[in-house]
């Protein structure tokens, strides 16, 4: 017996973050936050490696050469623009386009992100990518803050 269906599950974020920081710092603190220093939502260590040039891997680090592959640096242009592709956590067909683009504003930068999911993918993770998101970008803001302030 064979069975046909026909998936096309698409799903979106957006989130406009403001950052009272100049643009080097909070692309800096972007890149930091999403790699070496990134963390759960509740704040638990979640070292990854982002390897910040065009084909690089954002990959979560576990030791030991064990790990999982979250996707590629799509296209970067230090410091307006990142976009990364790939499944990120998911174990299934789903592929993501995360997209980065930072601008100055008169009191700090402005970074709009968008991340587009396309395929299959649990229903019960929906709820969880858009905390996820919230609680990377509130300590990108944070420590691009912090670091400005330590000028």
């Amino acid at each position: 017996m064979t069975t046909m269906t026909s998936v096309s599950p698409t799903f979106a974020i957006t989130e406009e973050i403001h950052v009272r920081a100049t643009l080097e710092t909070t692309f800096a603190s972007l890149l930091a936050q999403m790699g070496r220093l990134n963390q759960t939502p509740d704040g638990k260590p979640m070292p990854m490696l982002l390897e910040a040039r065009p084909g690089g891997r954002w990959v979560r680090d576990l030791g030991g050469d064990d790990g999982h592959l979250w996707g590629f640096v799509q296209s970067i242009k230090r410091p307006v623009l990142l976009e990364i592709w790939g499944p990120l956590f998911m174990s299934t067909a789903a592929t993501s386009n995360i997209l980065y683009r930072l601008k100055e504003v008169d009191d700090g930068s402005l970074i709009t992100f968008t991340h587009t999911l396309v395929g299959p993918f649990p229903e019960e993770h929906r709820p969880q990518l858009g905390t996820g998101w919230k609680a990377l970008h509130q300590r990108v803001r944070q420590a691009a803050e912090l670091g400005e302030k330590e000028k």
